[in-house]
């Protein structure tokens, strides 16, 4: 399994991306739910950061289907 920092750094490369290439999508980024876990500390786990990386991944890959790859 990735680990933290590796998690962030795909997550900071994706949006990135989607920002750049696909900005009718990014304004919606703000929209998408980072569900943490509630515990009584406050960390963030990496299960909760595989779950968001595959939803911008998912939502990125309808955009592009259904807008038939375009710009």
């Amino acid at each position: 399994m990735k680990t933290l920092n590796q998690l962030m750094q795909d997550i900071i490369q994706l949006t990135t991306e989607i920002e750049t290439q696909y900005p009718e999508l990014y304004k919606y980024l703000s929209e998408t739910p980072l569900s943490l876990c509630e515990t009584s500390s406050e960390r963030v786990h990496t299960t909760e950061l595989v779950q968001y990386l595959e939803t911008l991944k998912s939502q990125l890959q309808h955009h592009i289907e259904t807008h038939n790859g375009k710009k």
